[in-house]
């Protein structure tokens, strides 16, 4: 029976919350099930992913420069719909390879950020293809046995990726302009922080006013909080928006996100969690 390499790190990814160590520490990873072009059943694998922003997701099927596609690749040209695990939310996606012009702009992003793709590209006659995961309508599955746990989840999530970039931009030292998949990773997060705090202003805050009153104080305070936070939303789309954006500048702006973002989301735990968890 052969070994599957990939299984150590799908439990440890589904044990974490999507946080693994060892070859793919520190990367953005999901876990890509698809069904089989041949056998019709399920097969799951770990795959590097970029976001690319409106619910979609990049995933590159190099195998490392061999001369043939990886099996997930066959297997998702023969049935696109596949789950997408994030360590946050498990989802349906459909799956579309990219051609042409599309395809070659998102290779280069991914070169520009991680040169090892080029590499992979040199070691093959094959044009390796990049695939769109998009998330189709639907309410995701929540990976967390309570609502407390779930929303220690999301934020984590928010802590890794935002550490990822303060990487990333740190790496790309004083190079003139940022790098188009930096920029786009900033954007993606942006777009989360908001539409997580919106979900918390107009769903999670006002439950847990109306069945805890005494919490009224806590409220107003995240509340607050996070029209604090938005200001410096805005300043980091601002920032990576601009021709030619300087990456200290956004390093800068990146850090007081962070720094702020960091106090509350520790106030938000102390406070909600035990609560939420009852």
């Amino acid at each position: 029976m052969p070994i599957d390499f990939n299984q150590p790190v799908i439990e440890e990814f589904r044990a974490n919350h999507g946080r693994v160590g060892g070859w793919f520490e520190g990367a953005r990873l999901v876990l890509l099930t698809t069904v089989g072009a041949r056998s019709g059943k399920p097969h799951t694998t770990p795959v590097g992913y970029y976001p690319d922003g409106d619910g979609r997701v990049l995933v590159i099927a190099s195998a490392a420069g061999a001369p043939k596609h990886p099996a997930w690749y066959h297997n998702l040209l023969a049935n696109p719909r596949v789950t997408v695990e994030s360590g946050v939310f498990t989802y349906e996606a459909e799956a579309t390879v990219l051609r042409g012009e599309e395809r070659d702009r998102a290779f280069a992003r991914a070169v520009e950020a991680d040169s090892g793709w080029a590499e992979y590209q040199a070691r093959t006659s094959r044009v390796i293809p990049v695939v769109a995961l998009t998330e189709v309508p639907g309410p995701p599955s929540l990976n967390g046995k309570s609502l407390g746990e779930y929303i220690k989840t999301v934020h984590d999530a928010f802590r890794r990726e935002l550490g990822l970039i303060r990487k990333e931009i740190a790496k790309s030292g004083t190079a003139a302009g940022l790098v188009t998949q930096l920029r786009v990773n900033c954007l993606t997060v942006c777009q989360g922080l908001h539409n997580h705090h919106t979900g918390e202003d107009t769903m999670l805050f006002p439950m847990l006013a109306d069945r805890h009153p005494e919490l009224a104080p806590v409220v107003d305070r995240l509340k607050q909080e996070h029209e604090r936070i938005a200001v410096l939303l805005a300043g980091l789309k601002e920032a990576v928006s601009e021709e030619g954006a300087d990456p200290r500048h956004v390093l800068r702006e990146v850090e007081r996100l962070t720094d702020e973002l960091e106090a509350h989301l520790v106030y938000e735990e102390e406070r909600l969690i035990p609560l939420l968890d009852a």
